[in-house]
């Protein structure tokens, strides 16, 4: 595996509000000077974008990216769109949008799923047909990428020249089993050409097969090393398979989705993990992990085996890696626990694997976002120069 000379780090909104401990009620509101306190930690803390994610008891992912871009310089919000929720030609209009006003600062995370809960409240017609649902998503993308780059409209600078003649563009009809359209269009044109970067998480065959296709960044929840290189092997056998159908070699980039917890001392760090689930109740933990069980998404499934496989363990499954939170969180629960030192010697053997984008977070997440900055974040950059040069002394000889 190549090594990447850029690792870009994300973190996390948290619109559900926030706290300490997880698995309870928070202890902070997701308010609009809460949020943007957490964006602008991040932004000082060397953290290039933000996470917001979508769901029911979070905050809408489009308001709050609108609001965290208008309050900070360079950090790039991660804004979802949810196939068969939002027409698409409506989403690439808000995403061109969010684009224009940010100054080209607007990234998309395409969300197939959530909880099966969450598509019934929404009213989604597949909410409980999970291939279809990737197969929506894949007309979905089609038809945003379509409307994005085959507008005919002109941009300011292009509209304040009255001597300039439109583009032109071949319009194309967009005839699939989920939308037909006879001129997808957006408007305005987007800043980042040609169009803001696509990033899809799921562990399914029909989720690699999308990302393959479309995604820039393909997101994997947080797991041992060994799972993360078996799900990297997976994914570039597919996208070998997809280069030998088309002929069409498209870059793919690898994420990863996972929680952090620095202290000065490891014994400090695992009793802060320990302490961050110490307000569950045993009630809610076994309600919390039968919800978790009723899912259809594959990375769910492959959180909650990871979790079954090492709670005779503490729930170590790994050097610092710890799935303790898994017992009542949902999503991209494993933490990485430790010294600064630790942590970023963890997060550089995932870059080894492939990983250029980590997206972490920590409990509360103004306080973690600032602790990961100045203790961790540097160390990591200071060790990946050094392998990199490594490397590159390795390739020479």
């Amino acid at each position: 595996m190549t090594l990447h000379k850029e690792i870009e780090f994300g973190w996390f909104l948290p619109t559900s509000g926030d706290g300490k401990y997880v698995g309870v009620a928070p202890e902070r509101e997701a308010t609009l000077d809460y949020l943007i306190g957490v964006a602008q930690a991040a932004e000082r803390s060397g953290f290039e974008f933000v996470l917001i994610p979508t769901g029911g008891a979070c905050l809408d992912a489009w308001v709050v990216g609108s609001a965290v871009m208008s309050h900070t310089t360079s950090l790039r919000p991660l804004v979802a769109v949810r196939p068969g929720l939002v027409a698409p030609v409506l989403a690439a209009r808000m995403g061109a949008a969010l684009d224009v006003l940010s100054g080209g600062r607007a990234m998309i995370n395409v969300v197939t799923g959530s909880s099966v809960q969450d598509l019934e409240e929404l009213g989604d017609p597949l909410a409980h047909a999970h291939d279809e649902r990737y197969e929506r998503a894949k007309e979905y993308v089609e038809v945003m990428q379509q409307a994005w780059t085959q507008t005919d409209v002109l941009s300011a600078s292009e509209f304040a020249d009255a001597t300039t003649a439109l583009p032109v563009k071949e319009n194309k009809p967009y005839q699939g089993k989920y939308y037909q359209f006879n001129r997808p269009v957006s408007s305005p044109l987007t800043i980042q050409k040609p169009h803001p970067p696509f990033y899809l998480g799921g562990s399914s065959p029909a989720a690699k097969r999308l990302a393959v296709e479309f995604a820039d960044t393909y997101l994997m929840w947080g797991e041992p090393h060994d799972w993360i290189r078996e799900q990297i092997d997976e994914i570039e056998a597919v996208r070998a398979e997809y280069t030998a159908e088309t002929g069409v070699n498209r870059p793919l980039h690898y994420g990863l989705r996972a929680q952090v917890l620095v202290r000065e001392t490891e014994e400090e760090a695992w009793a802060a993990a320990w302490e961050s689930i110490s307000k569950v109740s045993p009630e809610a933990m076994e309600k919390a992990q039968a919800a978790f069980a009723k899912t259809d998404a594959t990375n769910q499934q492959r959180q909650n085996d990871l979790r079954e496989l090492s709670k005779n363990q503490q729930f170590v499954v790994g050097p610092n890696l710890w799935t303790g939170l898994s017992l009542v969180r949902s999503g991209g629960a494993i933490l990485i626990v430790g010294t600064a030192e630790q942590v970023a010697d963890r997060l550089v053997e995932y870059a080894e694997l492939g990983i250029s984008s980590f997206i972490l977070s920590g409990y509360p997440h103004l306080e973690e976002a600032e602790t990961f900055g100045q203790a961790a974040l540097p160390l990591f950059r200071e060790k990946w120069q050094l392998k990199l040069a490594q490397a590159k002394v390795t390739t020479k000889g």
